[in-house]
């Protein structure tokens, strides 16, 4: 059966806050692919996610991003994970080949480096998370030739299965840092105060060199507010989805990306 489009999508849950359609949109129309390629949300709970992307292929899908809580499902999904996202643990980016294979890819990783106006080589990091986006990020950061980098997590278990197995060491009680970069989903609802849940507070960003926050909303999160409140170097969760998106457009088309559209796009503009 021929489908009228190529789909595209977001898997995760919950997904409606983001902003991957627009600027994946706005990059297919860009490029010319607009008439005939379309990226949809895609609310997929976790105990549906195998069976869902086992269906998507026959739906007409290439490729998919994957969110919250789903990245390392996606790998465990794949039948050909890249090297960066076998040693990550995590895929945040499957693509359907003609052949019946899927590959998962991480674009979370160089997607950081790209975006950290740092060089991360011979710093210290802390990273706050311990799920598939702060397995992303560690992996990069000791590729990068980071000095150290910190895990914390609030259940301290699972920082240290982390660092067991990609490096870093698991800290329960967190300090200064070149960079500090935020995976929780702390700060996702902006009717909560993101800092309750972390173990840190508005004036420690002083301490940091860059504060690197993955979680983007409407308007800028607790964190990055305090960071630019205080002068602190920020890159900003959009930034980050940008990036990200930027590489696995390149994978899904071909084509490469129009990153000054996507920035466009993700800022509503």
């Amino acid at each position: 059966m021929a489908h009228a489009k190529t789909r595209l999508g977001v898997v995760g849950w919950p997904v409606a806050h983001s902003r991957s359609p627009a600027i994946q949109n706005a990059a297919l129309e860009a490029v010319g692919l607009g008439g005939s390629w379309r990226y949809q949300l895609l609310p997929v709970p976790p105990e549906l996610f195998a069976a869902t992307v086992a269906a998507l292929p026959g739906a007409g899908f290439r490729g998919v991003n994957v969110t919250i809580p789903h990245k390392e499902a996606a790998l465990a999904a794949a039948t050909d994970p890249t090297p960066s996202a076998a040693a990550i643990g995590a895929a945040n980016t499957l693509i359907f080949e003609p052949d019946g294979r899927i590959v998962a890819d991480n674009t979370d990783a160089p997607g950081l480096i790209a975006a950290v106006p740092v060089n991360p080589a011979g710093k210290t990091a802390l990273v706050l998370g311990a799920g598939g986006s702060a397995r992303a990020v560690v992996w990069a950061l000791l590729e990068a030739g980071a000095e150290r980098v910190s895990v914390w997590n609030r259940a301290p278990e699972r920082a240290r299965a982390l660092t067991s197995e990609l490096g870093g060491v698991a800290v329960e009680r967190v300090g200064p840092a070149d960079l500090l970069v935020h995976c929780t989903a702390s700060g996702l609802d902006p009717g909560q105060d993101a800092f309750k849940t972390l173990p840190i507070g508005a004036d420690d960003v002083n301490g940091y060199e860059c504060v690197v926050d993955l979680v983007y909303t409407d308007t800028e999160t607790p964190l990055v507010q305090a960071a630019r409140a205080r002068c602190v170097h920020v890159v900003g969760g959009r930034e980050l989805l940008v990036r990200q998106g930027a590489l696995s457009f390149q994978q899904f088309t071909g084509r490469t990306a129009p990153i000054e559209v996507m920035r466009r796009a993700v800022d509503g503009r």
